[in-house]
């Protein structure tokens, strides 16, 4: 399977954001009454992020969009919800505790290296590919 590069999985991130993101944000500004409290559609979101793959087959609405999904390195299987948590969870505690640098240091293996993986991914044991 060939991996899926840093654009596509920008591409595909950007539509989630669009087609998830901002409904959510929207939704939670009514339930809240606070345009300014995001928590509750950051809550949402991650939810999303963590469980759609895992029910769908490593797919995402953006990811299925772009025609790329997650596995796992190991089988090529959909990813479980503990590879999930790992990916989503983990990485972005590492992500806060450097401050971003790790983000910055994930676009560029992913936009650099050849098999395209990310530190979410290595965290994981996932890669992002094109079915």
């Amino acid at each position: 399977m060939r991996p899926a590069g840093f654009w596509i999985r920008l591409g595909a991130a950007i539509l989630d954001a669009i087609i998830i993101g901002i409904p959510l944000s929207l939704i939670s500004d009514a339930i809240t009454g606070d345009p300014g409290d995001e928590s509750l559609s950051d809550a949402l979101m991650f939810v999303y992020m963590l469980l759609l793959p895992v029910f769908w087959r490593g797919y995402t609405v953006g990811k299925r969009i772009c025609g790329i999904r997650i596995q796992k390195v190991s089988d090529e299987s959909p990813p479980g919800i503990g590879t999930m948590l790992l990916r989503n969870l983990v990485a972005n505690i590492i992500y806060a505790l450097t401050l971003g640098i790790a983000i910055v240091v994930s676009a560029f293996m992913v936009g650099l290296r050849d098999d395209k993986r990310a530190l979410h991914d290595f965290i994981a044991g996932t890669e992002v590919v094109y079915p």
